[in-house]
């Protein structure tokens, strides 16, 4: 169902850069549709190398939302120890973080309490040494693009962290491979208030429509 994208306000209750948008009319999924869920482990969630303040607040939002789909994404990141963005004097910002996300330690773990469906994609991204990757569409070895276009998917609907990288990236990779795109705001984070309004207002402008997960309908 059609809407118009929704204006919002920052609410401070959600953490830095959290937009909570105006609720609108009600959004029916269907069989065109797919849940995307991005990066929400270990080291993205509070306590995390890279941790986001408010980031486990995703997980119930997720959850609740995941029986109104019959596709689901998960992606992560999953970096060898040598990866290129790796610093030892990290300055938080393209190619220079701390070690996160490495394959196989606690820190690339999907959060706990964060369902996953027996049949949902996994994709893994971030896995060759010598590339940045901050969408599940620039995976090395999965090509999500043509799988959901297999699927006759649509519409995707994203959410996860962080707002202002890799759901930023993942919401436009989705746009420019001809999709309709919506982000659920209230299933999402920022890292910094400034960022992530920066990028919250580049989606719009973009064409992705700002939704809430209380706007959601499964038509049963």
């Amino acid at each position: 169902m059609e809407t118009e994208p929704a204006a919002g306000t920052h609410d401070p209750r959600h953490g830095p850069g959290h937009v909570q948008a105006r609720a609108n009319q009600a959004i029916f999924t269907g069989p065109s549709d797919a849940l995307i869920v991005v990066d929400v482990q270990n080291d993205f969630c509070p306590g995390g190398s890279l941790g986001v303040r408010g980031g486990d607040e995703v997980i119930p939002v997720i959850n609740h939302l995941i029986p109104m789909f019959r596709r689901w994404i998960y992606t992560r990141d999953w970096h060898p120890q040598n990866h290129i963005s790796f610093s030892d004097h990290p300055r938080f910002r393209d190619l220079s973080w701390p070690a996160h996300a490495v394959q196989g330690t606690p820190g690339a773990e999907f959060c706990p309490g964060l369902e996953m469906p027996a049949d949902a994609i996994l994709v893994s991204k971030g896995d060759h040494p010598e590339r940045e990757a901050y969408s599940g569409f620039q995976a090395e070895q999965f090509d999500l693009a043509p799988y959901l276009r297999s699927c006759e998917i649509s519409r995707v609907f994203i959410t996860g962290l962080a707002t202002d990288y890799c759901v930023r990236q993942t919401s436009l990779d989705s746009l420019a491979r001809g999709f309709e795109v919506y982000l659920i705001e209230d299933a999402t984070r920022g890292v910094a208030e400034d960022t992530t309004a920066a990028a919250l207002a580049e989606l719009e402008g973009a064409g992705v429509r700002r939704i809430l997960s209380s706007q959601m309908e499964d038509p049963g």
